[in-house]
This record gives C-alpha cells, structure tokens and sequence, in this order.
C-alpha cells in the first residue's frame, strides 16, 4: 500500500475508488454464498413464513461457522502473503549482496 503513495493524486483517487469496489464486490459474494449456503442446508419447509426452531439454530450455527472460516482462510492467506514477500526482499538482499562483491 505504500505505492500508493508515490502514484498521481489523480491516480490515488482512482486505484482507491477500484479498490472500494473490489472490496464491496467480494463483500457481496460472501454474503450470497453464505446465504445460498446455509439457507440450503438449514431450510427444508416452507410451511409457514417463519422458521421454526431447528431452521433458525441451523441458520446461525451454519453462518457463525461460514464467518470464521472466511475469517481463518483470509488470515492464513495473509500470513503466506507476507511469507512470500518476506523471501521475496530476502533474496533481493542476498543478489544486492552478491552483486556488491
């Protein structure tokens, strides 16, 4: 993110609202996929207009459970994220250092 920075003012603004966007695009996914998901899963009668117990339990269990994996994929994501960019400045360190002698 510290690119950023360095670009244009009119760049920043254009790369911030894209990433907003991104953003809010994967926000929604999310939430359709939890929904079709665990609405699929949980809701077999359509008996009447509102869930019943078993539905509602269902309904929460299954989405507290989509949350957290979201939460736990994106956290190991990142974690490989800096590992990548760690080795990355690493092995630019060591071929600056070799190219130095």
């Amino acid at each position: 993110m510290d690119q950023v920075q360095n670009l244009p003012p009119h760049l920043q603004g254009e790369f911030m609202k894209s990433l907003e966007e991104m953003q809010m695009k994967d926000s929604l996914v999310m939430y359709n996929t939890l929904v079709e998901r665990c609405f699929g899963t949980c809701v077999s009668s359509f008996r009447s207009k509102s869930l019943d117990k078993y539905e509602t339990s269902c309904m929460e269990n299954c989405a507290s459970r989509y949350i957290k994996m979201t939460q736990r994929v994106g956290l190991r994501f990142a974690e490989h994220q800096a590992m990548q960019q760690q080795r990355a400045a690493d092995a630019a360190a060591a071929a600056a250092a070799g190219g130095q002698k």
